[in-house]
């Protein structure tokens, strides 16, 4: 890829990372239905871990809109996917599948 190209592509993947974190960070107070099975059992306050993550996503998501907020933004929303990823991992091993209609329900999609 050229540089003049990646410069142009910057401030769409800055707003699609910013509006994608936000919307599920919103989304884990208006749908938290969605977000409860995936919270491994040794996890205490189901509900109230849920609305944690979902504050941090909606912060790094704004975070990363404001350059001097960029970085540490970047940071964070990385720490947020380390911290979850043990929700993945036990939706994989489980086979929990998300109450949602229209997402396709299979294992090789809960591995993916």
């Amino acid at each position: 890829m050229s540089e003049a190209l990646l410069i142009k592509l910057r401030p769409i993947v800055l707003w699609f990372t910013a509006l994608s974190f936000i919307t599920v960070g919103v989304m884990h107070f208006t749908h938290e239905y969605i977000f409860l099975p995936m919270m491994p059992e040794f996890l205490p306050y189901h509900l109230e871990l849920v609305w944690l993550s979902g504050v941090f996503e909606i912060l790094g998501g704004v975070g990363v809109l404001i350059p001097t907020l960029r970085r540490f933004s970047a940071f964070g929303l990385l720490a947020l996917l380390v911290a979850v990823f043990p929700a993945n991992l036990h939706m994989a091993l489980n086979e929990v599948y998300l109450p949602i209609d229209w997402l396709p329900q299979s294992r090789t999609g809960l591995w993916l």
